[in-house]
């Protein structure tokens, strides 16, 4: 008769199932009583196996949960070079800021030690020591109009004021820059922006006045998305991802597509197949797109497809925390390994041979996988709808049958084996939500995700993101050097 041990759950079947198999081959049970006790078994499987899913605690280095809703995540912190700094800035390419430069010769006139005069006598060498520092000067032009009056027709004629002059008091795109550097890059909130501005130049801008500048930079980066689209759809690959952001207190969803050094983030208040026909980038789209397998994405067959290797392994992590599956851990190395090699590859891709030895392994893993999985129960054909399934059986599911997209890094250069370029670009998004809360009106999310993806591309690029702003507000939409 089964007893009951201290050791784990899994452990305990194992033991009770080796057990039945003896008893079964010694005839001491009876058929009816054999057919009675797999069911059993198998029952106990699965539930088994989704009790341990269920109580095994979800972290950021298992599951697609951020650090910041998962508790301090001591493993990242243990690997060598890690430094907790995120990803190393682009070196700007061009300069804000007029510099002006000062050199000054301190003379030596007498000797230190005896009092000789060195008036006449050549200097054999020099120390430097600079200094840097910001002069924070604002400047005011008067633009005074003259009117005059013709001595033969009597007709007043007064002269044009520049352009950019429309009002009687007018401020520059240098300022204007700056207030939106600060409220979209830098995410500061509008009412430390006014405080910010007042103690620099003196005069108190209203909340209005520093919200129009957005809307106006917004209207003139119009041209430039459009022809972010164009030049997405030249990309032979395209990250693709979203996330949801408050909007006037309802759920709305920014989209980012990311290929090359442009970044493309849209609002729309869908999710779905919607948003995707709305954006109708993905569905003009005949690359590859890379993406956390998601199945609006998938639907899409005219392109094909990338799966994030890093949502994968996290998966996998998962599955062996909870139920030490052999095959979920034999398939994390078998990835990560694969992914090593072509990173070190000068081609960025396996060579044919390599690519059917990991095709081989893979398919090798997955029929030992199948094994070791519990049987799922038949459904009834009383009963409608979908037989519930653990984890670990969806992901093996989602591996045998994308199969091609999992492993497409190993064979095409263009494909990355993460998906980490949409998810960095949507980050931000994040943090400015935390910091302002939502955004009161649709118009001022979208001007958010049009300026921040100008600004991004931008980054990309190397341009300074003030030199940027300056020439898109003037009219000149800022291109990167050679384009």
């Amino acid at each position: 008769m089964a007893t009951i041990h201290t050791n784990s759950i899994r452990e305990e079947l194992t033991r009770i199932k080796e057990e039945f198999a003896d008893q079964t081959k010694a005839n001491k049970i009876t058929p009816e009583s054999s057919m009675l006790i797999k069911s059993l078994i198998m029952l106990l499987e699965l539930v088994f196996s989704i009790f341990l899913e269920k109580t095994t605690k979800k972290n950021n280095r298992n599951s697609n949960k951020p650090s910041s809703q998962t508790g301090q995540d001591n493993t990242s912190l243990s690997k060598k070079g890690s430094n907790g700094k995120g990803k190393p800035e682009n070196i700007i390419s061009a300069d804000n800021s007029r510099t002006v430069v000062t050199d000054i010769v301190l003379s030596v006139d007498a000797c230190c030690e005896c009092g000789e005069s060195l008036e006449n006598v050549k200097a054999s060498g020099h120390e430097r020591r600079t200094r840097i520092d910001i002069i924070f000067e604002k400047t005011v032009e008067h633009f005074d109009s003259e009117i005059k009056q013709c001595h033969r027709c009597h007709e007043t004629t007064k002269a044009e004021f520049p352009k950019d002059i429309h009002g009687k008091l007018q401020y520059g795109n240098g300022l204007k820059a700056f207030i939106i550097h600060l409220m979209i890059s830098q995410m500061v909130a509008v009412n430390r922006v006014k405080k910010m501005i007042t103690s620099m130049i003196g005069s108190r801008l209203s909340e209005a006045t520093l919200l129009s500048f957005v809307l106006r930079l917004h209207l003139a980066l119009e041209s430039w998305e459009q022809k972010a689209k164009n030049i997405l759809l030249a990309q032979p690959t395209m990250h693709v991802d979203e996330t949801s952001i408050k909007v006037n207190r309802k759920n709305y969803w920014i989209h980012v597509h990311a290929g090359g050094d442009v970044t493309l983030k849209l609002l729309h208040p869908k999710r779905g197949n919607d948003a995707i026909v709305d954006n109708d980038i993905i569905t003009r789209y005949s690359g590859c797109i890379i993406h956390d397998c998601w199945a609006s994405y998938l639907s899409y067959t005219q392109c094909t497809h990338g799966l994030c290797g890093s949502h994968l392994l996290r998966e996998l992590t998962f599955i062996f925390d909870a139920n030490q599956y052999k095959w979920a851990k034999a398939m994390k190395h078998l990835l990560q390994s694969a992914c090593r090699k072509v990173s070190k590859s000068k081609s960025k891709k396996l060579t044919k041979k390599a690519y059917k030895n990991l095709q081989k392994r893979y398919r090798t893993i997955l029929t030992y996988g199948k094994k070791e999985l519990p049987v799922i129960l038949e459904k009834s054909k009383n009963k409608n709808g979908k037989i519930a399934k653990s984890d670990a059986h969806n992901l093996w599911d989602r591996l045998k049958k994308y199969e091609d997209a999992v492993l497409r890094f190993a064979h095409d250069p263009h494909v990355s084996f993460t998906n980490n370029r949409a998810e960095q670009d949507l980050r931000m998004a994040k943090v400015k939500q935390k910091v302002s809360g939502c955004f009161r009106s649709e118009i001022y999310a979208q001007a958010y995700c049009r300026i921040s993806s100008y600004l991004q591309t931008m980054a990309n690029k190397g341009i300074n993101p003030l030199i940027a702003i300056q020439m898109a507000l003037s009219g000149e939409i800022c291109e990167a050097p050679g384009e």
